[in-house]
């Protein structure tokens, strides 16, 4: 039983890379994380803007509360509540939509790279190509396992 499990492993060929590592050394990773990071700034820039217009209204609120009629001071509280809401509406929207494009911008490399993935896999004989990444597989022997990193960012090339 030993000796067929050990001419069964010698069978096999396994391989390992880092995929977030692949990933982010493409090209096109740069160019999609300097859009988002644009994309990222403008909704900040419209934050900040946000802010500091409801800033200036509850300024502007506590300034004259002491000399505002009882209905005109509810209505100001009013329209500072929704100006709040909307602030805090924005940016949970704007988190959700950034997430959005990142995946989008993201996803065609991450096709490519597992294109990539499956042809080394198949061209080179592997029987398992793992992915390094988090600690997932914390050992590998060198006798059994490669490294098939630079054959991957060669198809990607």
């Amino acid at each position: 039983m030993l000796l067929a499990m050990s001419s069964h492993a010698q069978q096999l060929k396994i391989g390992y890379f880092s995929y977030d590592g692949i990933l982010t050394s493409m090209p096109q990773y740069a160019e999609a994380q300097a859009n988002i990071d644009k994309l990222r700034q403008q909704y900040a820039a419209e934050m900040q803007r946000a802010e500091d217009e409801f800033n200036k209204k509850y300024e502007e609120f506590l300034d004259g509360q002491r000399d505002f009629a009882p209905s005109i001071l509810q209505k100001r509280q009013s329209e500072l509540q929704e100006l709040m809401s909307r602030n805090v509406q924005f940016k949970s929207e704007s988190a959700r939509l950034l997430r959005n494009a990142e995946e989008q911008a993201v996803a065609p490399l991450r096709l490519q790279l597992e294109q990539a993935v499956r042809l080394v896999g198949s061209e080179r004989g592997y029987t398992l190509i793992l992915n390094t990444d988090h600690q997932a597989v914390p050992y590998t022997d060198s006798t059994v396992c490669e490294d098939v990193s630079d054959y991957i960012k060669r198809l990607l090339k």
